[in-house]
């Protein structure tokens, strides 16, 4: 199963941006079953594209396999790169999510970007790419709302 992997197991150094990230599958052991599977970075960080001060978000990916599977290290090496990317909110969130979408070609993928206040008002950015598949159990991505200290 884990033939062709590269990463996993392996010290591996951080890709110096995104593009230069290689994403890693491994074939789907159930690809004729409909379910969901989750990703969370809680501390996902990219650079703002005119101060270079940090932005953080917590991302929530979930996608339906159909013959791939991400490799998880992979992945979080994938999203380690965008610490040094300058990139709004919007761009960073869909940069993934796309680049997810044509690395596995999922029957489905969405993405939550939940990012901390900015200039004193955080920013979410959503994207799927159309109606999840009838019988799929869609858990609510689990991140609360921006509260503030009020």
């Amino acid at each position: 199963m884990a033939d062709g992997l590269t990463q996993l197991g392996k010290p591996t150094k951080m890709p110096a941006s995104p593009g230069e990230a290689v994403l890693e599958t491994v074939a789907n052991p159930h690809p004729g079953t409909l379910y969901l599977v989750r990703f969370a970075a809680p501390e996902f960080t990219s650079l703002c594209p005119i101060t270079g001060q940090p932005d953080f978000a917590h991302l929530v990916i979930d996608y339906v396999p159909r013959d791939l599977l991400l490799e998880s290290k992979s992945l979080k090496l994938f999203l380690g790169s965008y610490r040094s990317v300058g990139a709004f909110h919007e761009d960073c969130t869909l940069a993934i999510a796309k680049r997810l979408v044509a690395e596995l070609a999922p029957h489905w993928l969405r993405i939550g970007g939940y990012w901390y206040p900015r200039g004193g008002m955080p920013i979410d950015v959503f994207w799927q790419t159309g109606v999840p598949p009838a019988g799929l159990w869609v858990p609510d991505q689990g991140v609360a709302a921006y509260r503030g200290r009020g």
